[in-house]
């Protein structure tokens, strides 16, 4: 896909006047860095920084069979969702994959917004709409409607709550609601993908680069997908396409308490039916870095590959996600293979960083 085809954010002048280094991603032309992946990550880690997911896509599922259909389409249990809460989903497949990971929140009685990752929206979105068809709800694809922008960091509340028609005080993790931002209408989550405290902030796409700009003014930096990924994988967080996917048994991971067993949902019996032959775990390494695709070794012997890896600029030493042989976790000595030469790692467990 060559530059001119590639997808912008409302946001994408915004990025360009502030120097930031742009890469295609799922389609779109986004800010991989700014002032540096390592000073971004620390940012998050330390004070606050501010990212433009506006990238992702939104859907609103309204209608007397929202809860129903949702409860068919993912694998959580969303009836124990309140108006004002949101919740960490999935959408599975017909044969123990993942559609998509997705976040749910429950705006009203009957109405609903589903968050998609980038990649994805329109395969989900066909996805959901072919489960629809005999429900009654509508669906509807907001994503072009909406900019979404995530503020994290432990001074996140401390930055916005002057700015905000609404006491964060009284805002749980994964309370969503509506206010006012610098006097815009917007809509907040207390909710992100760094491990840190924030806010993903949905406002209107004419009116994101306003809020972006003031956004920097009362002490948030920008931070691009490079500091994202560091942060997520030190969290122990999974991205779609590396830790799940459309072949990826979601049992396989940590993330087993997203999948309910007591209720019926799309392609429960391929998922719950077939125990995951791999497992994902979490490896440190001494010096080297394991990337995507490398092997994982026991003995020699291959018995997995890496999903996510990078250096940790928290920890300071090299981390990585990696699927491997169920029946070999035990294995004592493991190693990567990098550049055709193994190196000793060992398991840990997941998240990496401890909160």
């Amino acid at each position: 896909m060559s530059q001119d085809e590639l997808k912008k954010t409302p946001l994408h002048a915004a990025h360009l006047r502030a120097g930031a280094r742009m890469v295609p991603f799922g389609g779109w032309d986004m800010p991989v860095q700014y002032a540096g992946v390592m000073t971004e990550h620390h940012r998050v880690r330390q004070d606050a920084a501010i990212f433009d997911v506006s990238h992702m896509g939104e859907f609103r599922v309204t209608g007397p069979d929202a809860l129903a259909f949702l409860q068919y389409a993912t694998t959580n249990d969303v009836s124990k969702l309140r108006v004002g809460r949101a919740q960490y989903n999935l959408l599975p497949n017909e044969r123990g994959g993942l559609v998509d990971d997705i976040y749910v929140y429950r705006l009203g009685e009957h109405e609903y917004l589903v968050v998609a990752n980038a990649s994805n929206v329109a395969k989900d979105f066909a996805h959901l709409r072919d489960l629809a068809a005999h429900h009654d709800v509508t669906l509807t694809d907001e994503s072009d409607q909406w900019a979404l922008l995530a503020a994290q960091g432990p001074r996140t509340a401390e930055l916005l709550a002057p700015h905000v028609g609404t006491d964060l005080a009284d805002k749980k993790k994964n309370s969503v609601f509506t206010t006012t931002l610098f006097g815009f209408d917007v809509m907040l989550a207390r909710t992100g993908y760094t491990g840190e405290d924030g806010f993903e902030i949905f406002t209107k796409s004419d009116e994101a680069e306003v809020v972006w700009d003031k956004l920097l003014a009362v002490g948030f930096t920008p931070a691009g997908l490079g500091a994202r990924d560091t942060l997520r994988l030190e969290a122990g967080f999974p991205l779609y396409g590396h830790e799940f996917g459309d072949d990826i048994h979601p049992l396989s991971s940590h993330y087993t308490w997203v999948v309910k067993d007591t209720k019926d949902f799309h392609g429960k019996g391929a998922l719950i039916g077939a125990a995951p032959t791999e497992r994902l775990v979490g490896l440190t390494l001494d010096k080297a870095i394991a990337r995507e695709g490398y092997p994982v070794l026991s003995g020699g012997e291959v018995i997995g590959r890496v999903t996510s890896g990078s250096m940790s600029p928290t920890l300071g030493k090299p981390i990585a996600m990696a699927l491997i042989d169920a029946a070999r976790v035990e294995d004592g000595e493991l190693a990567v293979e990098i550049r055709g030469k193994p190196h000793p790692a060992r398991v840990v467990p997941l998240p990496f960083l401890q909160k």
